[in-house]
């Protein structure tokens, strides 16, 4: 379980190829905090560490989670966003999040907006996802409110923080992303469909 509050800022330093698996490789200020065995997600993907040397860490992505998520698309020196699983009686910054992306999402759109940005994602409909204005949203990883909600597209507004903080400021338009919708609203979701 996550909350979506960015920890660290990540670089890929290698990936290799094994089988229908790939291992990544990522250089962390936060990696001698780490143990093998613990989830940390990557721009939203819960993966296992796997090993560690030095200031880096491996883990491991399956086919299944290659194919939901943008992990293909990252590179060597790439940068990811980090959070550690939460601790339980810590307080929830973000929302609940749980390191499972539903889809990869499309960014659209980038202003900016006086001292902060709006981005615009697109998402596939078809997966039954949706969100809600002021519901929860994690993109890469970061819990955001939607501000716009359309079918199949939604903004969020970044203050200066998350921009510098996050990935956010790397995206352009074209940047595909992971999207984890809210798990409450799914629920909900699930639970009224047929009635």
């Amino acid at each position: 379980m996550f909350t979506g509050i960015i920890e660290d800022l990540a670089s890929i330093v290698s990936i290799t190829k094994d089988q229908e698996n790939i291992h990544y490789r990522v250089k962390s200020a936060i990696t001698n905090e780490l143990k093998i065995d613990q989830s940390v997600a990557h721009n939203g993907v819960c993966l296992t560490v796997v090993s560690i040397d030095g200031d880096t860490y491996t883990v491991t992505a399956i086919q299944e989670t290659l194919d939901k998520t943008n992990l293909n698309d990252l590179a060597v020196n790439d940068i990811v966003n980090l959070e550690r699983a939460m601790k339980l009686g810590a307080r929830l910054d973000g929302h609940i999040v749980q390191g499972h992306v539903d889809q990869v999402g499309t960014c659209t759109a980038i202003s900016e907006e006086d001292g902060s940005w709006r981005f615009t994602f697109d998402y596939d409909t078809s997966l039954g996802n949706v969100t809600i204005e002021k519901g929860s949203i994690t993109v890469n990883g970061t819990s955001l409110t939607v501000v716009d909600s359309k079918e199949g597209a939604f903004s969020v507004a970044i203050i200066p923080y998350t921009y510098e903080h996050t990935g956010f400021k790397n995206f352009k338009v074209g940047t595909r992303v992971n999207l984890e919708f809210d798990v409450i609203g799914k629920y909900v979701k699930r639970l009224t469909e047929g009635y």
